[in-house]
């Protein structure tokens, strides 16, 4: 089960899914995608900071995480 609360997701997939109803098993779903992601963009921000020397994540490490993450062979 993902920490992430089911009520965020459902929304979001509502709102962002043309207005259609989510099946329960579908919000899970999402809800350990989205928090994969999460991780994987938590750990490449770290990575930024790190090699920034610092010790807190800025939205730019932020940034440049999300970007790494969308395109991950550049």
């Amino acid at each position: 089960m993902a920490d992430i609360p089911n009520a965020v997701v459902k929304g979001l997939l509502v709102k962002h899914g043309g207005g259609l109803r989510v099946s329960g098993s579908a919000i899970e779903k999402a809800a350990e995608a989205v928090e994969g992601f999460l991780a994987d963009l938590a750990h490449e921000a770290q990575a930024s900071a790190e090699s920034n020397k610092r010790k807190t994540i800025m939205d730019s490490d932020v940034e440049a995480g999300a970007a790494k993450l969308a395109n991950p062979a550049g």
